[in-house]
């Protein structure tokens, strides 16, 4: 079973490349929003039969968040090129800029048994949520026409990119608090 969910969690990965491809054309819109929802249930699915078979493994806590990130990635740049928006761009690189830092927190603080300091949080669950949903706003903009959807999707990203940045400052915060780094 481990096995299984863990191949669930490594095809977000694969994925994730092949949505960005399908972005390069119009004719891969419909394929790519199908594909990044398949995506998502991979993810509901791959976390809901470790805790219901309490098949846990270290690969899959480690690679879980690692997919979301790769697909997240993935999609935005695919849509700041398919969109030729700076913007997207521009807020994706700060979004991956946060999760690297925040992954180096992880393993400073994991080094330092202070992995409490960067334990996931209800907000930061909200965060990929949000970014989620931005993605999907812009992939139904993309696929069905309604371009005026892609100023809602702007407007999601300025919220995604607030709340990433505020969680990855909660987690500095709480890294470098009574800290002896």
């Amino acid at each position: 079973m481990i096995t299984f969910i863990n191949l669930l969690t490594f095809s977000r990965i694969v994925l994730a490349a092949i949505i960005f491809l399908l972005l390069m054309s119009s004719d891969g819109y419909l394929p790519a929003l199908i594909l990044f929802y398949i995506a998502g249930f991979t993810d509901w699915l791959d976390g809901y039969l470790a805790r219901k078979y309490n098949a846990v493994s270290q690969l899959g806590e480690i690679l879980d968040p690692i997919a979301d990130k790769i697909l997240i990635v993935f999609v935005f740049f695919g849509l700041a090129v398919n969109l030729s928006s700076y913007l997207i761009g521009f807020f994706a690189a700060l979004i991956i800029t946060r999760e690297i830092w925040v992954g180096a927190l992880r393993d400073l603080n994991a080094r330092n048994n202070k992995s409490d300091a960067t334990k996931v949080t209800f907000l930061a669950k909200i965060k990929t949520t949000v970014q989620l949903f931005t993605i999907s706003i812009y992939l139904i903009a993309l696929t069905f026409n309604i371009m005026l959807l892609v100023i809602i999707g702007d407007i999601m990203l300025f919220v995604s990119l607030f709340i990433t940045l505020y969680t990855g400052f909660l987690y500095t915060i709480n890294s470098f608090k009574n800290s002896n780094f």
